[in-house]
């Protein structure tokens, strides 16, 4: 017969922190004149909440991109999605006017914030500001869209996939 007290005994259970790596090392990253400076991981890892803590080659490609096509970001108002440790945004923030950074972790998106505004570059910043959006999360969603009820010019996001289908 088992001893349904002596299993559960032997169960192990994890809370979050066990996945958070906060090893963050500062980092610069530069985009035709544009250097930036941002706290992340160097290592990959698709453990719970890492993935977002390090900068990712979709990312570095579509900063290349934009750091070449600036002028489409002139004054608007963008919201970024899986915004990572931010560096789509800190780059935006030099021509966009307002800019939302969104990701599961945006713990490290208000550091890389908090950096870059109080550093001496007076071409740094827009309005920048970081809120938690988990992928599905209404009650998430729907703060943004109440805090934000003009909506967002430009919805960017490197590095995420997202399906849209018919009903």
């Amino acid at each position: 017969m088992v001893n349904h007290e002596e299993e559960e005994e032997d169960i192990v259970w994890l809370d979050e922190s066990f996945f958070i790596n906060d090893n963050y090392q500062l980092t610069s990253f530069t985009f035709g004149s544009h250097v930036l400076q941002l706290y992340c991981l160097h290592s990959a890892s698709t453990d719970f909440d890492l993935t977002g803590q390090l900068v990712w080659p979709g990312a570095m490609l579509l900063n290349d991109y934009l750091s070449k096509n600036a002028e489409m970001l002139q004054g608007c108002s963008m919201i970024e999605l899986g915004s990572g440790v931010g560096i789509t945004g800190m780059l935006c923030s030099r021509f966009c006017r307002q800019i939302l950074l969104t990701d599961h972790n945006e713990e490290i998106l208000r550091r890389n914030i908090e950096l870059n505004v109080s550093s001496e570059n007076p071409s740094c910043c827009a309005a920048l500001e970081a809120e938690k959006l988990e992928w599905g999360n209404s009650d998430q969603i729907n703060r943004i869209l109440h805090k934000y009820p003009g909506g967002f010019e430009l919805i960017l996001g490197a590095d995420i996939y997202i399906l849209i289908t018919a009903s």
